[in-house]
């Protein structure tokens, strides 16, 4: 099962990522951007995503997606289950929900410093 502290792990690789806790939850921004966000008992993880797509991947797979609670869909976020997904997973959503919110500079930066272009 992935954990926040995994996700820490993770998001310290992201420019521009910072932690916060907001009402005993703990999410991550970019800028007053929010891109994760976690459930006050840590087993759920809403991210970016694009509301288009969301109905689609939550039908794809109800038991691991859940759609944001009501006063959230108009943003672009879903929401997953922690225990339904594994780290190679985790990384992917959190990775997409962060390139949603960076500039597309940055973005870019971070792109070529993975692949180890110069």
């Amino acid at each position: 099962m992935v954990t926040v502290d995994d996700v820490r792990q993770f998001t310290r690789t992201l420019p521009r990522s910072t932690e916060h806790l907001i009402r005993d939850r703990i999410k991550f921004r970019v800028g007053q951007i929010v891109y994760v966000a976690f459930s006050r008992d840590e087993t759920l993880m809403g991210f970016g995503f694009p509301k288009e797509e969301r109905a689609a991947l939550v039908a794809a797979e109800p038991d691991k997606f859940l759609m944001p609670r009501e006063s959230d869909l108009r943003f672009n976020w879903v929401v997953v289950r922690l225990a339904a997904i594994d780290a190679a997973e985790m990384r992917e959503l959190v990775l997409e929900a962060w390139r949603m919110c960076v500039p597309k500079k940055v973005r870019l930066e971070h792109q070529r410093r993975v692949a180890g272009a110069p």
